[in-house]
């Protein structure tokens, strides 16, 4: 379970994130949606601890991440928007190594990071540096790593990013499973045809505030029309952007 309250960051005079209040419930997954710019990685970085909030709370599986933030962080897996991995560990080592920062060993552990390396085509390159590593096994490996400690709350920003069709979909099948088992996981996005299929619900959020929240049903209530959800997103975020650019093209 993820509970933001009057979460607030600011850089001098600058609001990147403007006291938002969010909750997200253990068995779901939430969408987190919104321009360049809109606050969404600074949100998600502040969730995973990177970010030091200028005022508000976070509770991660109801602890709380300033006064126990060890406590709060063994509950979190965390997937960034760019693979930032050891070059010199080996797919392997750097599973392991991921594992043991949170406190995690022994025969399970490597089974677990076996399984998922395999799930991921990688198991022929386990034991190869990660330097020889292309963008997309990166990927593949972070998102391993967030998963090989078994969280209870995962936070990804733009989990598609370098990833080949088949492991698009793998991913997709496990967000599902993971929440399926009773996980939450909050997952920043600009595809909008993944976060239609796969969110239960979905926050919009623009200029650092929430602009609407709830499933798509709901939105489109809130967008005061029907449609997929890029029309919803446009509705709520920049109907009038759009058209100004089809404007420029016709001058």
């Amino acid at each position: 379970m993820i509970e933001l309250n009057s979460l607030t960051k600011n850089y001098g005079s600058f609001t990147a994130v403007d006291s938002i209040d969010l909750s997200v419930p253990d068995g779901e997954l939430f969408g987190f949606l919104g321009p360049n710019g809109a606050g969404k990685t600074t949100t998600l970085r502040m969730i995973a601890g990177i970010l030091q909030p200028t005022s508000g709370s976070i509770h991660l599986a109801g602890i709380d991440l300033a006064t126990d933030p060890l406590a709060a962080k063994s509950k979190l897996g965390f997937i960034p928007d760019r693979p930032f991995i050891y070059e010199k560990l080996t797919g392997a080592e750097f599973l392991r190594f991921v594992a043991g920062l949170y406190g995690q060993d022994g025969d399970k552990v490597e089974h677990r990071g076996r399984e998922l390396m395999a799930l991921f085509d990688l198991e022929e390159w386990a034991d190869e540096l990660v330097e020889s590593y292309s963008h997309g096994m990166r990927q593949k490996l972070i998102i391993s790593s967030a998963f090989i400690h078994r969280p209870e709350v995962v936070v990804v920003d733009e989990p598609m990013v370098g990833l080949d069709p088949k492991a698009a979909r793998i991913l997709k099948d496990l967000f599902r499973e993971y929440v399926k088992r009773g996980h939450t996981i909050m997952m920043s996005t600009h595809t909008l045809e993944v976060a239609e299929t796969l969110c239960d619900r979905i926050a919009i959020i623009q200029h650092g505030r929430i602009r609407a929240v709830g499933t798509i049903e709901e939105l489109r209530t809130q967008a005061t029309g029907g449609g997929g959800l890029e029309e919803i997103f446009l509705k709520l975020t920049g109907e009038r952007a759009a058209r100004e650019a089809m404007d420029v093209l016709d001058a």
